[in-house]
């Protein structure tokens, strides 16, 4: 496991927590985002909004390492993607520290307005080397 990640992650949840509240998680930071990526601001969502803004979010900070591209918005400004390739098999600790890896790459990158820079996290450079 990478260290350096879980202390990164645990200074962004810090700031995030001062920003919106305590208790979040990486489930709610990945709402967060969805509700950024929509770009209608906070506003009331139904129990299948809030699912697709997961997904949103999900798609949204898996596509620099190439699973999803954006293909679009419909008529409602919602975001769609297309699947471009399966998650390697992880198991639930390596999922979690990949989303922890893929929220730092999104926060850094709309900090730094730069995706270019995107590395392959360890865990899936592993899983590509089989292929």
């Amino acid at each position: 496991m990478d260290y350096a990640i879980e202390i990164k992650f645990k200074e962004l949840l810090a700031e995030l927590n001062e920003r919106f509240g305590g208790g979040l998680d990486v489930q709610s930071i990945l709402f967060l985002i969805g509700v950024q990526e929509l770009g209608k601001g906070h506003q009331k969502f139904s129990k299948r909004q809030k699912t697709e803004l997961m997904h949103v979010a999900v798609c949204t900070v898996l596509e620099p390492y190439g699973f999803y591209k954006t293909i679009g918005r419909d008529k409602d400004n919602w975001p769609h993607f297309e699947f471009l390739k399966e998650l390697p098999p992880l198991d639930e600790r390596q999922q979690q520290h990949l989303m922890k890896e893929a929220i730092l790459t999104y926060f850094q990158a709309e900090n730094n307005e730069n995706i270019d820079n995107i590395e392959i996290p360890e865990v899936l450079r592993y899983f590509e080397e089989e292929e």
